[in-house]
């Protein structure tokens, strides 16, 4: 099987540059073997690529494409702490925030699109535990904000 590097290429993807941080934070940090992600929106070029509320402003498909931007974003943030996507062992959790109209229900339909990117990228690897969770809000009225929990190759010592 190719490894998370190839895939990218295999895909016609490339990460985009780490977004700098627009607080006092880091945009991920390693503990041992994990990663921890800051919370990522779908940008690009530093534009928010879908803004405002799932369905009513942004629809479905749309939502669900921010979400797999975002989630190149957040391995771009990954990459940029362990040097290659060929060091993550698995993913083991994605948080995805959806910025949702009243009554919207379907925020995991939304999560699907960075869900699938994951298994496309990382096969088998990576299949993680979820929460999908409607935001009334979120910063920079993105559709979509995407954090990630990736295990690695432990260092070597």
């Amino acid at each position: 099987m190719a490894t998370p590097e190839e895939r990218l290429k295999e895909l016609q993807l490339e990460l985009p540059p780490v977004a700098p941080p627009a607080g006092a934070y880091v945009p991920a940090v390693r503990t041992e073997n994990l990663v921890f992600t800051a919370g990522q929106l779908p940008m690009v070029e530093g534009k928010i690529q879908a803004a405002g509320h799932v369905p009513a402003d942004v629809p479905v498909k749309a939502a669900q494409a921010a979400a797999r931007q975002a989630v190149l974003n957040a391995l771009a943030a990954v990459r940029s702490v362990v040097g290659s996507l060929d060091q993550v062992t698995r993913i083991v959790r994605v948080n995805a925030f959806v910025n949702s109209s009243a009554g919207f229900t379907e925020q995991a339909v939304v999560a699907n699109g960075a869900s699938q990117l994951l298994m496309d990228i990382f096969g088998e690897a990576g299949r993680h535990t979820r929460c999908a969770i409607g935001a009334t809000e979120l910063p920079l009225n993105a559709a979509v904000e995407v954090d990630l929990v990736v295990e690695v190759s432990q260092l070597n010592s």
